[in-house]
């Protein structure tokens, strides 16, 4: 509850710090109150659960968790911005202050226990996407990219809104409680409305976190949109979309799980099959990428879809592990595509990191580890991140899901590793990459955590 109160305050504050002659302290402030909020969300941690906002908004360890796991993302991603000092034509106290403002709806996403608070939650942070995915008005990939996801975005929202309409025609009640009681009663007379409400809810759920077949706009908004908002979209929205869909299933319709599973197994393996077939076929490693994001929401899903004791420490922990990875590869696109521009536009293909290892070994070196992680190999993150997504489907006894998400993960090896071919084993013209402080300081800090928890992963579980 305090890191909304914070940023919702401080997400103005930045707003009237554009007025200053000097740009300076923005990219400061912004880090400043991210660290505020980050400090104020543990406030709570040994104390919950509470409820607030009249009982609409839950607050507990697994809701602090995916705080954090947020806003350690959106901390290391502001701090790549370099405050957009490279870009004349910015504005960087409207991108922060929007920045700000959508992790307000994340976090609503993510404690919601009232289904109007996850709506105003997902429509805060949908609408902040919408508007930075268009930020760069001057390329008309950006412009397009934003249009796209609006119209089909407003398409999820009007599907959503009508299942939310059908659950509460169906139980009289919004709260995520109310619901789990009406379920576990045996539904009434009449549970088809229950159920085709349940449908439509996930479905506008699904489009939001890129899961096949509501992906179609997910490639096109990616490689459209300036590539830090891409990397804020990949992470932070994908991570808060997962903590909304396995609240509402672990909390309200858990009792109707034999419905359900079908519905979301199919699903999971229809994304796992789109995200990394069709990455193969892929000459830009921004785009690659997006179809990366599509594959790891398959991954995903088959933990919600075992919804097995360990469902609730593979979500976080296979967030956590993709979200640094993520952020640490789109850290090295950033600063390659602009070294290797091609008329005035970013390189963002595979062959702008030939030879990358020649002269820049440290920026090799973070895509590799990130690249190992997001294929899922051993002493990564993101090994025990499919590791545990796994163990939860074998918990549940889907063997057969388990054998098609292991086919797919020999598939990812190989456009995985095709850009850690170009860097090492490619001849290139990459010159020596100037990389700013911090902006090493954080691609270093989250190598240094995905090689961590991949050699100690017990230390998350820990924590919790």
């Amino acid at each position: 509850m305090y890191p909304i109160v914070l940023l919702s305050v401080l997400g103005i504050v930045l707003l009237f710090l554009g007025f200053l002659k000097s740009k300076n302290i923005l990219l400061p402030a912004t880090l400043l109150f991210l660290a505020l909020a980050l400090a104020s969300n543990f406030i709570d941690w040994n104390q919950g659960p509470f409820l607030y906002f009249y009982g609409m908004f839950a607050v507990n360890k697994v809701s602090l968790t995916f705080n954090a796991i947020v806003l350690i993302s959106a901390f290391m991603i502001v701090a790549m911005t370099r405050g957009f000092q490279d870009d004349d034509e910015a504005q960087p106290a409207e991108y922060f202050g929007i920045m700000t403002f959508s992790l307000v709806g994340a976090f609503m996403m993510i404690g919601y226990e009232h289904l109007i608070m996850f709506f105003i939650g997902v429509e805060i942070l949908s609408v902040a996407m919408y508007i930075l995915t268009g930020s760069d008005k001057r390329n008309l990939r950006s412009n397009e990219a934003a249009l796209k996801y609006f119209l089909m975005g407003a398409f999820a929202t009007g599907i959503m809104l009508f299942g939310i309409a059908l659950l509460y025609g169906a139980t009289g009640t919004f709260t995520l409680t109310g619901i789990q009681g009406f379920v576990s009663a045996g539904q009434g007379p009449e549970p088809y409305i229950l159920y085709a409400g349940l449908l439509l809810l996930l479905i506008g759920m699904l489009f939001k976190v890129s899961a096949a077949p509501f992906h179609f706009w997910t490639p096109d908004v990616y490689d459209g949109a300036p590539t830090i908002f891409t990397t804020f979209m990949s992470t932070i929205v994908k991570t808060a979309g997962f903590a909304a869909i396995f609240r509402l299933l672990s909390h309200s319709f858990s009792d109707i799980y034999s419905f359900w599973w079908i519905t979301l197994a199919g699903v999971t393996v229809l994304t796992l099959f789109v995200g990394n077939v069709v990455a193969v076929y892929q000459d830009s490693f921004k785009r690659m990428m997006a179809y990366s994001s599509i594959s790891h929401a398959g991954y995903l899903l088959i933990a919600l879809t075992a919804l097995s004791r360990q469902t609730e420490m593979s979500i976080l922990f296979y967030s956590m592990a993709y979200s640094v990875a993520t952020i640490s590869a789109f850290g090295v696109l950033m600063l390659v595509a602009r070294e290797k521009s091609l008329n005035g536009r970013p390189n963002e293909s595979y062959d702008a990191f030939n030879g990358l290892a020649q002269h820049n070994p440290l920026l090799a070196f973070v895509l590799t580890v990130s690249m190992l992680s997001l294929a899922g190999i051993p002493l990564t993150a993101g090994f025990w991140g499919k590791f545990y997504v796994f163990s939860s489907a074998a918990e549940r006894g889907l063997v057969w899901l388990l054998v098609v998400a292991v086919l797919m993960s020999a598939v990812g090896i190989y456009y995985y590793f095709r850009v850690v071919i170009a860097s090492y084993m490619k001849e290139g013209t990459t010159a020596k990459i100037r990389i700013a402080p911090f902006y090493q300081i954080v691609l270093v800090a989250a190598t240094v955590i995905t090689i961590l928890f991949g050699l100690v992963p017990g230390f998350f579980e820990q924590i919790l």
